[in-house]
């Protein structure tokens, strides 16, 4: 099994990112995710991790489009590529209107076009490629002049069916949060194939909150607490609603190590290719969980 795991930046130095990364790396994990918040830059940050952790491969869960023009973003991310030896995977999203029109002064009008229109610059651009292109919300003409790289692989944060559409037929494939395995097998995995026929595999990241813990049942109380709110947005409200849950916490892979694997093996059956774990609890429960991770992941 393929098990990633999220180092989150609130309250850390990059110093720190390059540790937790470290740790992960002993525990056995192969490949570490970074988030994009209103705080370190995730691209920056894997370029850092994989120059000091080489053990690692470094992904951004997710990067969002609208701040950032593809000609920028493709430079960016190859600088980030050429630094940590070819070890960089790209996740994109959208990211959500309360951001993009409230935070970020942005239209969110038709996202999904957006997306198409960012990806068909993107992608020939992380390939060496000129791109003169004119679309109805992009706008890029130019080329990335460095030396030759092996391009990062680009996933897409994708939960609706028309974004899921266009990861598959441009993308390498998504990066799903919150998503359980009755989602993966009714609707994200069945649109996302439908949708790459012809092209390989695209692969099916699953970011979940993973614990081993004692205590399941105030554990995903303290979850509800924290993070139910995530459940109004309406991305993340129709995903769930394909999972038949009621919030971020009830998707959470919870419980004694038995339990934790037993789990984590449905959603592969599911269609994963990969789970990026975020652990939680106690710190003592989250070196149980890290310890497990890192055995599956072995």
């Amino acid at each position: 099994m393929r098990i990633g795991m999220l180092i989150h930046e609130q309250d850390t130095t990059v110093n720190d990112l390059v540790a937790r990364a470290g740790e992960a790396a002993k525990a056995g994990i192969r490949r570490v995710w970074l988030g994009q918040n209103f705080g370190w830059d995730a691209i920056t940050a894997a370029a850092g991790i994989g120059r000091e952790v080489p053990q690692v491969e470094v992904g951004t869960a997710v990067v969002p489009t609208y701040p950032r023009h593809p000609l920028m973003l493709a430079s960016q991310a190859l600088t980030a590529q050429s630094a940590n030896g070819s070890r960089l995977t790209l996740g994109i999203g959208v990211s959500h209107p309360h951001i993009v029109e409230g935070q970020l002064g942005y239209s969110f009008e038709r996202p999904a076009s957006h997306l198409r229109e960012y990806l068909n610059v993107l992608t020939p651009l992380l390939r060496g490629e000129a791109v003169s292109f004119h679309g109805e919300q992009v706008t890029a003409v130019g080329q990335i002049d460095v030396a030759a790289i092996s391009p990062p692989s680009v996933l897409v944060g994708a939960l609706g069916p028309a974004m899921l559409r266009v990861a598959g037929e441009l993308s390498d494939g998504t990066i799903t949060t919150w998503i359980g395995p009755a989602a993966l097998d009714r609707h994200v995995v069945p649109v996302l194939t439908r949708a790459a026929a012809g092209r390989p595999r695209p692969e099916v990241v699953v970011c979940l909150f993973v614990g081993v813990t004692d205590d399941e049942e105030g554990t995903r109380r303290t979850l509800g607490e924290r993070y139910g709110a995530a459940g109004r947005i309406a991305s993340y409200r129709r995903a769930l609603d394909h999972e038949g849950a009621s919030g971020p916490e009830q998707t959470a892979i919870l419980g004694d190590a038995a339990a934790v694997e037993r789990r984590i093996r449905r959603v592969f059956d599911a269609g994963a290719t990969e789970l990026v774990a975020m652990p939680l609890g106690t710190p003592a429960e989250q070196a149980r969980t890290a310890e497990l991770l890192g055995t599956l992941a072995g």
